[in-house]
């Protein structure tokens, strides 16, 4: 029986194996790692939220549960005050504080939610915003260098934000046998 801490450690290691060989094996839409923080480059569904270069510095962790640890988003690596775009289209959802941290939450089609942390907005609840729109500044409070953290939620479950960002390629599901006709 593995710990929880045994788990984790098998876990991001076979997540870290995942993404190199993705990054052998895609071409120039690879993740490519740079250190401790990792540069993407792509052709996304949404834009990125603040502009280039695109420096990962805490990457997405799926928690093995709904109610268990985890990294529910991203850490875009940035500079206090910089501007903060919507990557899509939609509706403010939430504008406010959370704990100690101001957080901006968009509502998009599809059941999709994206929220932003810590950003200051002068935005409100219910206010449509379209993509590329300016939605606040960048404040200091996640990381210990300045980051924006991006999450995204998919009919309430945390998904990826690489997934509409274009840094991970759609999985394609292959016969486990060859049908022979």
């Amino acid at each position: 029986m593995l710990t929880v801490t045994a788990w984790a450690t098998r876990t991001l290691g076979l997540l870290v194996m995942i993404m190199l060989l993705g990054t052998m094996l895609s071409g120039p839409n690879a993740v490519a790692a740079s250190g401790p923080a990792e540069t993407i480059t792509a052709s996304p569904q949404w834009e990125w939220p603040i502009g280039p270069p695109f420096r990962i510095v805490r990457p997405f962790i799926a928690p093995p549960t709904p109610y268990a640890s985890g990294h529910r988003g991203i850490d875009i690596g940035g500079r206090v005050g910089i501007e903060v775009r919507a990557p899509a289209s939609g509706i403010v959802h939430y504008a406010g504080w959370v704990v100690d941290r101001p957080v901006l939450s968009i509502r998009h089609g599809d059941g999709l939610i994206s929220s932003f942390e810590p950003v200051a907005s002068s935005l409100v609840a219910g206010e449509p915003v379209a993509r590329g729109q300016a939605i606040g500044t960048l404040e200091a409070g996640h990381c210990a260098a300045a980051c924006l953290h991006l999450g995204v939620r998919r009919h309430g479950e945390y998904v990826s934000p690489l997934l509409y960002l274009g840094g991970i390629e759609r999985s394609v599901l292959l016969p486990t046998r060859w049908i022979e006709e």
